[in-house]
């Protein structure tokens, strides 16, 4: 089984309306070849589709939204946003080998992490209702 990553979103977050794509890859770092990326989609139909590729290989899929931003600043604030975010999380690991350095060093027992239930996948979206997505992400991307 393979494994997803996405982003974990409230249930009235606007970024769920926008349209997602599907990046397929290595899930193994010694494998070497181009990931495959897919979509857009709805969200929905972007986790059911990465669900069912996944679930028998031994792949890794990331279904992230799509941003549809129209000026090269708010590509580079987007992408100054994402470096921000990236050093901090670095800084949390950084501090987080350190504390388990130090439990290590004073044999306190601590617990394993769970490593998660597997998931069944879902249905996937059939081609008529993939493309029904498609026709409202173009409808969403040409309003406004």
């Amino acid at each position: 089984m393979g494994a997803i990553v996405t982003l974990e979103l409230p249930d009235d977050s606007p970024v769920l309306a926008l349209p997602w794509i599907i990046t397929f890859g290595p899930l193994d770092e010694d494998e070497d070849w181009e990931p495959v990326v897919c979509g857009p989609y709805e969200r929905a139909h972007a986790l059911s589709l990465a669900e069912t590729v996944v679930a028998d290989e031994e792949l890794m899929a990331v279904v992230e939204p799509v941003l549809p931003h129209t000026t090269v600043d708010q590509i580079q604030a987007e992408i100054a946003s994402a470096q921000l975010l990236a050093q901090e999380a670095e800084d949390e690991a950084v501090e987080d080998d350190e504390i388990e350095a130090f439990l290590d060093d004073h044999d306190h027992d601590h617990d394993e992490y769970d490593e998660g239930e597997e998931v069944e996948p879902s249905t996937p979206p059939s081609p008529e209702e993939i493309r029904a997505g498609f026709a409202r992400i173009a409808a969403k991307l040409t309003s406004a």
